[in-house]
């Protein structure tokens, strides 16, 4: 159960996120206790972690001042969260699926060069994992095993700031699910297409899971532009 500071921290971010708060806004902590029927210490905690997050800045005699979307951490977790659940969402989506195209394609390149044993191993059982909760279109399942199966390939590849962008791949799976985004069940080419890059960083074949992980990342991100630029729902 989230916290009272965790609920006016995910409404005051959703906010500003939405535009509702727009950019040169200026409140004060007197406002947020009075608009969230919170106390002072709960105001100031959650201004200080929206100004960590740069969606604020808060100075001693202009008070806190929402800031414009080119200003906010565009790769904090909540941010990612806040921005899936408004009214950009598609453009978000698309813009995540193009960053994922950007990165996982070399990820699966050098996994297949660096993962050990386990990490091998461990793949191939993701990918049948995976296609068997595809077959049987258990959704939940399906996207538990996925986000598993790129967390383990970003962090296969040895190079930690692709390891780092774990969360991201999170966050896009995991908002593609939550907003019905996904078919029924997973297309049957994209779980071979998993497969494929399972077997290659199992069997050392750097571009094979090079190119059969950019053919899953440029169908997703094809899909998330479609979507968001003629409103049409994914098939």
């Amino acid at each position: 159960m989230a916290t009272l500071h965790e609920e006016v921290l995910d409404k005051l971010g959703s906010m500003i996120i939405s535009g509702s708060l727009s950019p040169g806004s200026r409140v004060n902590l007197e406002w947020v206790q009075q608009a969230f029927g919170v106390s002072r210490t709960v105001a100031r905690d959650v201004v200080q972690v929206l100004a960590s997050k740069r969606l604020v800045a808060s100075r001693r005699r202009t008070g806190v001042t929402v800031l414009p979307e080119d200003e906010w951490d565009s790769y904090d977790r909540a941010v990612i969260r806040w921005r899936l659940d408004g009214p950009e969402r598609d453009r978000h989506l698309h813009q995540l699926s193009e960053l994922r195209t950007a990165i996982e394609p070399p990820a699966a390149a050098l996994a297949a060069r660096n993962a050990d044993g386990a990490q091998r191993e461990r793949i191939v059982e993701l990918g049948a994992a995976m296609e068997a909760a595809g077959q049987a279109g258990d959704l939940d399942m399906f996207l538990e095993h996925d986000i598993a199966y790129h967390r383990l390939l970003l962090e296969a590849s040895g190079n930690v700031m692709f390891a780092g962008l774990a969360y991201v791949v999170e966050e896009v799976l995991r908002g593609r699910t939550h907003h019905h985004l996904m078919p029924p069940k997973p297309k049957p080419e994209a779980r071979r297409l998993h497969l494929v890059v399972a077997e290659a960083v199992a069997g050392r074949e750097a571009e094979v899971a090079r190119a059969a992980m950019t053919a899953i990342c440029v169908e997703v991100a094809d899909e998330m532009g479609r979507l968001a630029g003629d409103g049409a729902p994914a098939s």
